[in-house]
């Protein structure tokens, strides 16, 4: 009874956050905006609604799971950050499994420098990428990590540049994510 009250208490407070962490229009005081400014600034919120779908649709090719039936929660550390997936429902068994399954595979590809995967998804141009396709080999170490409803990669590195990389790159796939991610707790 008390890990179901914990479990369920878990999943209120990350969809709240979830529901925080979405893209909401931002407010428009027309008593101080021009029409050319809030012209600019409905074309920005359609060109980030597109490039969200676009960014799911690409998804699919790339990851076995369901975007929308699961949450990326992105942590920034001072030595690099972690990457979670979990499924939004934690009796969803076969979410879980997908999302394990593609983190150890994600793993394997970005120690060898692989990145083709995020390249594909996020495009070639996407914030931090091209320094982390430049890294050595164990510059940055990643460890995979199972947590309740998913899966998590670690990532560290003593290379301030490559932190500075991989925050980059967390808060590129946060804002091309949107309601299908989050930012963790900052440690």
């Amino acid at each position: 009874m008390f890990k179901t009250f914990i479990a369920t208490c878990t999943l209120v407070a990350m969809a709240e956050a979830t529901q925080a962490q979405s893209v909401e229009p931002p407010a428009m005081d027309h008593a101080t905006m021009d029409h050319a400014a809030h012209m600019k600034m409905m074309a920005d919120m359609q060109t980030q609604t597109e490039r969200q779908t676009d960014v799911s649709n690409r998804g699919k090719d790339v990851m076995p799971f369901s975007l929308a039936a699961t949450v990326h929660i992105f942590t920034k550390t001072k030595e690099g950050g972690a990457q979670k997936v979990v499924a939004r429902r934690d009796t969803d068994a076969a979410q879980t499994l997908l999302v394990r399954q593609h983190l150890r595979e994600v793993q394997a590809q970005f120690l060898k420098g692989d990145f083709s995967g995020p390249a594909h998804i996020h495009g070639q141009t996407m914030p931090g990428l091209a320094e982390l396709e430049a890294a050595k080999p164990d510059q940055v170490k990643i460890d995979y990590k199972e947590v309740p409803g998913g899966a998590q990669l670690n990532y560290s590195t003593t290379d301030a540049l490559l932190v500075a990389a991989l925050h980059k790159w967390f808060d590129a796939q946060l804002a091309d994510h949107g309601k299908d991610a989050m930012a963790g707790h900052t440690h």
